[in-house]
């Protein structure tokens, strides 16, 4: 008589505890990792470099960070709709020279200033929107030549120099006007000790979370983002949402630009050059927080927080500002390993 041997394979719940205690050390790494470097970077310039623990060294961060962040913000919109808004730079810079025009050259006050901006940044985000949506050009391809064109567009305009108080203009004049001290405010002024471009960063990223995370209107965006064609069938207006995801993106990009051109004081046309690449790495950066491998806005918020840390801290530390790009760049690399293949393995 013969005895059957039992050839069942271990199911995944009876994985020995070594076993376990790794897949929950990984789960953990992607989930926490990115905060956990934050902090460890955050603690080390701090223990290493005591002018980085004042608290005007930490405001200066956050105020220096502020721009990168709300143009990020515009960027995680438009990646919630599996998108990509590569003119937020450009639209920026857009703001800094239509603020300018407006005030230096047009003479008004800074109120209708700050209409303008606005109304430029929804008109750039109405026409990436009629390439995407209407004429079905891929999101990315389409923002790109928005890009340029407004970049070529605002150096025409202003003859390819910069705006500022006091120049002759083409007809032999004198530019009547300047920034008004109110507009200078909202990157120079504080409220109770805090820069008000801190503020509203803040504001407008807590705003952006109860849009995308509270609201119908958010679910539906990451809905189209997850799955269009499942989001039309089930009677969604697709085209709809993701025009508006990119009009919100060029808004916020606007209000970066009004920062920039109270920080900077004149129409410099080379504003908002440099913010596309960040504002695009803290919005990827963000997509690793807590695991959740898709785009949300606190960790928009952190990402473009870890940068400023890298930033002021290289600095402080006398290293040149070439090596800032390397230290940034890795940092990007970095989230990109625990948003994709972290995740994946956990996943898989």
């Amino acid at each position: 008589m013969t005895t059957t041997q039992s050839t069942e394979v271990p199911t995944k719940a009876a994985l020995p505890p070594a076993t376990s205690t790794a897949v929950r050390v990984q789960n953990a790494v992607i989930k926490y990792g990115f905060i956990f470097v934050t902090v460890a970077l955050f603690l080390y310039f701090a223990l290493s470099e005591g002018s980085f623990r004042e608290s005007a060294t930490l405001l200066d961060t956050l105020r220096y960070v502020s721009v990168a962040a709300i143009l990020g913000l515009g960027v995680t919109l438009t990646m919630a709709v599996g998108g990509m808004d590569m003119s937020v730079g450009a639209v920026a810079g857009l703001g800094v020279s239509v603020a300018a025009q407006t005030m230096v050259v047009q003479n008004q006050v800074g109120t209708v200033a700050i209409v303008a901006v606005l109304a430029a940044g929804a008109l750039a985000g109405l026409l990436n929107a009629l390439l995407i949506v209407v004429l079905k050009i891929p999101d990315m391809l389409a923002t790109l030549g928005t890009m340029f064109v407004i970049q070529g567009g605002k150096l025409i305009l202003v003859d390819g120099q910069s705006i500022t108080p006091g120049m002759t203009l083409d007809d032999g004049t004198t530019a009547p006007g300047r920034f008004t001290a109110g507009f200078l405010r909202i990157d120079r002024g504080t409220v109770l000790g805090i820069p008000i471009s801190v503020l509203i960063f803040g504001g407008l990223t807590l705003a952006a979370w109860v849009f995308l995370a509270r609201t119908r209107w958010g679910r539906v965006l990451y809905a189209i983002g997850a799955n269009p064609e499942a989001s039309r069938l089930a009677g969604i207006r697709v085209g709809a949402y993701r025009a508006l995801a990119y009009v919100l993106s060029g808004v916020l990009a606007s209000i970066g630009g009004l920062i920039l051109a109270s920080r900077i004081g004149q129409g410099d046309v080379s504003a908002g050059t440099s913010q596309l690449l960040e504002a695009v790495a803290v919005a990827l950066v963000g997509t690793s927080v807590l695991g959740r491998g898709r785009p949300n806005v606190w960790g928009t918020a952190l990402g473009a927080v870890l940068i400023g840390i890298i930033t002021t801290g290289l600095t402080i530390k006398g290293l040149p500002y070439y090596t800032q790009d390397v230290v940034e760049g890795a940092v990007l690399i970095l989230a990109l390993v625990f948003s994709f293949t972290l995740s994946k393995r956990r996943t898989a």
